[in-house]
C-alpha cells in the first residue's frame, strides 16, 4: 500500500511507493517516457513515467497534464544523485485532480506589473515560494531570539487615537463616534508594556499613507518593536546586533536551497557577526561631503546617502547620534550634547538602506513635557502616556525592525514587493 508523503520528506522512504499531492510545474518528453516535475509546496520533484511500465490510462494522463494541473502520483521513490533534490520517483500510477487551462504565467518572460495583477498564481513560481519560505525562516528566527532572551511577545493596538510619530501619513477611519487611525507604530503601547513586564516585543502589521514609490517602501509592512526596561541605548545596541547576527546566521543554516533559488550570493551573509561597525551622525556627515553630496548638518540621509555610506562596510553599520530636530519627540538628547539624541539607524549593506531604528527613550517627565510643546502635542491625547513618566520612570530603550527591507536584504532582492504574499503600494490595491 502506497505511504502518503510530501516531497520535503521523500528521503525517508527511498525504495517504498508512496504517493504525492502535487501540481505540475514543467513537463518534458522523449518519446517513450515523460519527464514531469512536480510541486507540492513543500519542493520539488521529477516523477518519470516510462510507457512500458503503467497502464494505457496512467500514461495518457500524464500526457495530457497542463502546467499547473493538479494530480496524485503514485511512485517507487529512488536515489538520483544527478536530479537537484537528490531523488526521483518512479511513477505507477497518476490520477488527475484537475486540469488547467490556459495558465497565465507561462514559462517566457513577463512584465511586472503583469505579474503583480496575477501575484496569487506567481506565488507559484520556484523563486516566489523560496523567498516565502525565507521569510518564515526569518520570522521563527525573531521569535526564537526573543523568546530564549526572556521577552514576552506583546499585542498593541492596530486602531489607535494618535500617530506614535507624531506625524500626518496616517490612514483615517472612523471609530463610531470618534477619529481612529491605523498604527504607525506600536512603540508606546510597548513602553507601557515594558514597565509590566521588562522586556517586551510585538510583531505585527503598520500602515504608512506616503506617497513613496521607490524599492524600498510599502504602504502595509510588518514591524517588530522590542522594548527593554532598565536599558541604555549602548546596551540596546548590543541586542540589535546581536539579534540581526542570529537571524542571518539562521537563514544560512535552514535555507540554503531557497537563498540558491533566489540567486543569493551567501558569501555576503556569512560574515554577518556581531558586533557591528558604528559612525556617528557627525563623521556621516564628513564622510558624505568628502564625496561632493554636500549636505548641511541637521538635514536627514536619503537612499543614496545611506547607500554611499554602506559601500564602505561588508555588514551593517550603526549611525548614532543624529541631530534632535529630525528624530521623533521621545528620544532622549545626549546629557553631554543636548543637541543630538541617543539613538541609532541600522544601515544594511549593499544599498538596502535602513533596517532597524532605535533610541532611548525620555524617563525624565519635564524633559518629555517640554517635548510635547515643542512637537504642537496635544498633552490630553498623551496623558496615558505621561503617565509613565509620572509612575516609577526607569531608564528604558527600543528599536523597531522593518521585516520586508529585512527580507529583500537577505534574499538579495531588487524590490521590497517580493518580500511579502500581498504587497499593497502606492496605487495597487489588488489582488
Amino acid at each position: 500500500m502506497a505511504i502518503k508523503t510530501v516531497i520535503r520528506q521523500v528521503n525517508e522512504h527511498v525504495g517504498e511507493t508512496v504517493v504525492i499531492g502535487s501540481w505540475l510545474n514543467n513537463k518534458r518528453s522523449s518519446g517513450k517516457i515523460q519527464f514531469l516535475q512536480l510541486r507540492d509546496g513543500t519542493g520539488y520533484i521529477q516523477a518519470v513515467v516510462v510507457k512500458s511500465e503503467v497502464s494505457e490510462d496512467t500514461w495518457n494522463n500524464a500526457k495530457s497534464l497542463t502546467q499547473e494541473s493538479s494530480m496524485y502520483v503514485t511512485g517507487v521513490i529512488r536515489e538520483e544523485p544527478r536530479s537537484q533534490s537528490g531523488y526521483e520517483m518512479t511513477v505507477t500510477d497518476l490520477e488527475i485532480l484537475h486540469l488547467t487551462e490556459n495558465y497565465p504565467i507561462t514559462p517566457k518572460e513577463h512584465g511586472v506589473d503583469f505579474l503583480m495583477d496575477h501575484r496569487h498564481l506567481w506565488l507559484r513560481s520556484s523563486k516566489q515560494r523560496a523567498i516565502m519560505v525565507i521569510r518564515a525562516q526569518i520570522i521563527s528566527a525573531i521569535q526564537d531570539f526573543f523568546d530564549q532572551n526572556g521577552f514576552t511577545l506583546v499585542d498593541p493596538p492596530i486602531l489607535t487615537p494618535t500617530s506614535a510619530e507624531g506625524t500626518t501619513n496616517l490612514f483615517h477611519t472612523k471609530y463610531f463616534e470618534e477619529d481612529a487611525y491605523l498604527t504607525q507604530s506600536g512603540q508606546l503601547y510597548m513602553e507601557a508594556a515594558a514597565m509590566a513586564l521588562g522586556k517586551v516585543y510585538s510583531f505585527g502589521p503598520t500602515f504608512r499613507a506616503e506617497k513613496s514609490k521607490t524599492r524600498r517602501h510599502l504602504i502595509e509592512f510588518w514591524m517588530i518593536e522590542p522594548e527593554m526596561a532598565f536599558t541604555d541605548h549602548e546596551e540596546s545596541l548590543k541586542v540589535q546586533e546581536q539579534f540581526i547576527a542570529h537571524v542571518v546566521q539562521s537563514v544560512l543554516a535552514n535555507c540554503r536551497t531557497e537563498l540558491e533559488a533566489v540567486g543569493r550570493d551567501v558569501s555576503k551573509l556569512e560574515n554577518i557577526k556581531a558586533p557591528f561597525p558604528r559612525i556617528t551622525y557627525d563623521e556621516a556627515i564628513e564622510f558624505l561631503n568628502s564625496q561632493d553630496f554636500d549636505i548641511p548638518w541637521g538635514e536627514d540621509f536619503g537612499a543614496p546617502h545611506e547607500t554611499a555610506i554602506a559601500e564602505r562596510y561588508d555588514k551593517p553599520v550603526f549611525i548614532t547620534h543624529y541631530p534632535a530636530g529630525i528624530k521623533a519627540f521621545y528620544m532622549k538628547p545626549d546629557p553631554n550634547r543636548p543637541e543630538v539624541v541617543l539613538c541609532a539607524d541600522m544601515i544594511a549593506p549593499e544599498g538596502y538602506g535602513e533596517i532597524i531604528g532605535g533610541s532611548q527613550r525620555i524617563d525624565d517627565p519635564e524633559l518629555m513635557e517640554a517635548r510635547f510643546n515643542e512637537h504642537n502635542l496635544s498633552m490630553d491625547t498623551y496623558q496615558w502616556y505621561m503617565d509613565l513618566r509620572k509612575y516609577g520612570s526607569v531608564p528604558h530603550s527600543g528599536f523597531g525592525l522593518g521585516l520586508e527591507r529585512t527580507v529583500a536584504w537577505i534574499c538579495g532582492l531588487d524590490h521590497v514587493r517580493e518580500t511579502i504574499p500581498f504587497p499593497r503600494t502606492l496605487y495597487r490595491l489588488y489582488p
